[in-house]
């Protein structure tokens, strides 16, 4: 199991956000991030969606978020990246005027989906990831001087209400990007194959602007409007990764979550978010040789594997997972039985990736769940009791209106990795 004794988890609660509608923590530290479980628009006192409308609930959304940050002596600019989950993708306006009153100055990076179902029938969820300057190793401050760099390149899309990358100790989050061309600020011409392209080209291009090669990414999450499409999107991914002689000749490529959604703006067909190693960190802190923290890329056979994602790559105090389906490793096939058998096979797949690597359920920090019919979870919540008992990890859940294989459910988690990942000798 991973040691404790160099940083530990810190779960925790207040009473000024709405207490967790399943088994899960607020907000969950670990090294230099703070993750947060998705915020509902529920009124704390109440324990109730508030009153009203899409304004509403956003704000509502907003003041938990706040709560909690303010609950662990955090503040909204301290925020890296905000996802915004809603049922309707023309609400998104709505959103952005209650989104400007939060962050009026600063904005970190963002990903808005639409989405087919959000628990308790809300009309919007937003979570965020929040950096951690003091760490969590106990009793001893942590680079307590860490500062995040904000960077924005004209190659990509540019957006007033979102950074294209945030960076903060030794990762650089990038907002989900469309396949918008620069150029033009329009969704390029074309079908899928294009509109992948183009949303890869743009993380290539942001990542070009603060001379980060893309073999650096870590985590890619694809959210198509039609799953059937996933052949296509990745008929065009091979072509960038791997993307260097190095990362070929070990065959890299990052973990990955595919996401079906309802909807996304500009009604794109894809759009792709992205994961990035660091090596050097973010000044004041001391300049690092980029390659004293290496990315280490494991499968095991004893969860399922797919050649276009390895099922668990660790960089620095994170490990980031594939997101995993209900298929038996032995038979490559479906598990018989309901959502129950289903959410099992999930987690022993998670179960047996982190097992592989010397940790256990215990070090996983957030936790992103997918469900193709959000009244299951309930049933879900028997299962997954069972493997996380003490309700530790942060959490997410959205509904969605496919999954692959027709799975009724996909998991995916985000581990820490208090060994960290030192150059191997």
């Amino acid at each position: 199991m991973a040691s404790n004794k160099i940083n530990s988890l810190l779960a925790r609660n207040t009473e000024n956000a709405p207490k967790s509608i399943g088994p899960y923590s607020q907000t969950v530290a670990f090294s230099h991030y703070n993750n947060l479980s998705a915020q509902l628009p529920i009124d704390p006192k109440s324990c109730k969606i508030v009153a009203g409308g899409i304004k509403e609930q956003t704000e509502q959304c907003f003041k938990n978020i706040k709560a909690i940050l303010e609950s662990i002596d955090h503040v909204m600019n301290d925020v890296v990246r905000i996802t915004v989950f809603v049922k309707n993708i023309k609400d998104i306006d709505t959103v952005d005027q209650v989104y400007k009153i939060f962050f009026p100055t600063y904005v970190p990076t963002r990903t808005t989906v639409a989405v087919a179902a959000l628990p308790m029938n809300a009309l919007v969820q937003i979570e965020a990831l929040v950096s951690n300057g003091e760490g969590t190793i106990p009793n001893a401050p942590q680079a307590g001087n860490l500062i995040k760099l904000i960077n924005n390149t004209t190659n990509a899309p540019i957006c007033s209400l979102s950074a294209q990358t945030v960076s903060f100790s030794h990762y650089n989050n990038l907002s989900a990007q469309l396949p918008i061309d620069p150029k033009t600020g329009r969704l390029v011409t074309g079908g899928v194959k294009e509109q992948t392209r183009q949303c890869l080209k743009n993380i290539k291009a942001i990542l070009n602007s603060i001379d980060v090669p893309f073999d650096d990414i870590v985590k890619i999450n694809i959210f198509l409007q039609n799953l059937s499409d996933i052949e296509a999107v990745d008929e065009v991914y091979t072509t960038f990764f791997p993307d260097s002689a190095i990362a070929r000749a070990v065959a890299y490529v990052p973990a990955r979550t595919i996401v079906a959604v309802s909807d996304l703006s500009m009604h794109a067909l894809v759009q792709i978010e992205a994961v990035v190693s660091h090596g050097d960190g973010t000044p004041p802190q001391a300049i690092e040789d980029r390659h004293g923290i290496v990315i280490k890329a494991n499968n095991t056979e004893n969860a399922p594997k797919n050649s276009l994602s390895t099922q668990t790559v660790a960089f620095s105090h994170y490990n980031h997972l594939s997101a995993q389906l209900p298929i038996d490793p032995k038979t490559g096939k479906m598990v018989a039985g309901g959502v129950k058998e289903q959410t099992e096979q999930c987690l022993k797949n998670i179960k047996a990736i982190l097992e592989s690597i010397s940790h256990g359920m215990e070090d996983v920090v957030k936790v992103n769940i997918f469900l193709k019919n959000i009244t299951d979870s309930d049933l879900v919540d028997e299962v997954y009791t069972t493997f996380f008992p003490n309700g530790i990890p942060a959490r997410r859940t959205v509904g969605v209106s496919a999954l692959q294989k027709d799975a009724l459910i996909q998991i995916d988690v985000v581990v820490s990795n208090a060994e960290g990942t030192p150059l191997k000798i």
